[in-house]
């Protein structure tokens, strides 16, 4: 039934599709032949050309998945697509939880399934054409069907029992189900690298060496316990480096990829370290789940309001409310909402990377992290002037060159007391 509601979300489906495309389009405007002189040397210019042609084809292909994305959304909503499903739920099974399972798993799998040639296409070709890819078609196809047994194991269950205290307690059924949710969210906090990292990645503690003893030394000189150092085998899937921390307390965890150790020195890795340790140290991870649990329980009470909403239900293409169309209905409506706290977070977590990098400059370290950031922007040909708009909108990082900047400028300022440092 086409509703008020109903072109309001269409409404919303489409702003949603404009702005990104804008975003995007300015964001390929923004590249450019010609560096800044603060990052004049990090490519050669036959690597610049190719980290230009990369950014162009990446943006060209995101493009067009957005907008196949997009035209799917819309055959969904104006064929009554999503109630169809619901439909066809109920007439397998009378029990509202396993029909709710069935929707959800019919979404899930659909759109998995038709997106697939594309995730395929990104891999082997894009990733491959550039020097990316290490991943085999094995190791991709058996990736997948892992992803989707625990997708249906760990998300089929997470639904089930919200939809069991939906049916039990209605109206209060979302402070419940927060509560589910953070105990979720912080089990996964400290087991995720142990449980779940296993499933794709073999982890082996880093051996002892040059590297585990200067590790060792800088996290003793800034106080700080740390027991789990790994390195995981990222190289089988791409040639991209990284480092993480995860957990807490006893639990935290140091991760190396190995390409990362392959491509930086030992100062340069543990400048990366520093500015993760910066991380713990002002308490960031914190922050970010209060901030994403602060986010969560807002929502699921303003979609407690909504839940049973009969004008919902038909803008979906439903015949009756349920659970699971005023879920999707909701999630469209509330994507201008999720946008702005998405810009928020985002500039709550630039400014966590900007003190993240100070903690590294403080102990004697902003001159390795500058090298070490260049060498892993280098190996994943980042796109080193994107759109300043592009940045506000979906960056959780800041780019490079602000971060050069803003290391070299507490450098200045405090340059004696840098040198000292370091010496």
């Amino acid at each position: 039934m086409l509703n008020l509601l109903f072109f309001l979300i269409v409404g919303f489906v489409i702003f949603d599709y404009l702005f990104g495309s804008i975003l995007s389009w300015l964001n390929r405007r923004a590249a450019t032949p010609t560096l800044p002189p603060v990052l004049d040397g990090i490519y050669d210019v036959k690597e610049y050309a190719k980290q230009q042609l990369y950014f162009k084809e990446n943006n060209r292909f995101t493009s067009f998945v957005r907008s196949f994305e997009f035209l799917l959304m819309m055959v969904m909503l104006f064929v009554g697509g999503f109630g169809l499903i619901d439909s066809f739920a109920y007439s397998v099974t009378p029990s509202p939880v396993l029909a709710a399972l069935l929707f959800f798993a019919i979404i899930f799998w659909g759109n998995d399934f038709l997106v697939l040639p594309f995730d395929y296409y990104d891999n082997f070709v894009i990733e491959q054409k550039f020097g990316f890819n290490t991943m085999t078609k094995k190791i991709f196809f058996v990736d997948k069907l892992k992803g989707w047994l625990i997708g249906a194991l760990l998300g089929g269950s997470l639904l089930a029992v919200i939809f069991l205290l939906f049916q039990k307690w209605h109206e209060l059924f979302w402070i419940y189900s927060w509560v589910l949710l953070a105990g979720v969210s912080l089990f996964f906090t400290m087991f995720y690298s142990e449980w779940i990292v296993p499933l794709f990645n073999k982890q082996t503690p880093l051996a002892p060496g040059g590297l585990k003893d200067a590790i060792t030394e800088f996290a003793k000189k800034v106080d700080f316990e740390i027991s789990n150092i790994y390195v995981i085998d990222g190289s089988k899937r791409s040639t991209k480096a990284n480092a993480y921390f995860t957990g807490f307390g006893r639990k935290k965890r140091v991760v190396l990829y190995d390409t990362l150790i392959k491509e930086l020195t030992t100062e340069e890795i543990v400048a990366v370290l520093a500015h993760e340790i910066g991380h713990y140290k002002h308490k960031h991870t914190h922050v970010g789940l209060i901030l994403s649990l602060a986010n969560t329980f807002v929502l699921l009470y303003v979609f407690s309001l909504v839940v049973d909403s009969e004008l919902l239900a038909k803008a979906m293409g439903g015949k009756f409310p349920t659970f699971e169309l005023g879920l999707i209905a909701f999630t469209l409506l509330y994507s201008p909402i999720e946008l702005i706290l998405g810009i928020a977070i985002n500039a709550i977590s630039r400014k966590h990377e900007y003190q993240a990098d100070r903690f590294a400059a403080i102990h004697g370290l902003g001159d390795a992290l500058i090298a070490g950031l260049k060498k892993i922007s280098v190996s994943s040909l980042s796109n080193l002037t994107p759109s300043k708009a592009y940045v506000f909108v979906y960056y959780s990082h800041p780019t490079l060159l602000q971060r050069i900047n803003s290391i070299k400028k507490w450098e200045s300022k405090n340059a004696l007391k840098y040198m000292a440092m370091k010496n």
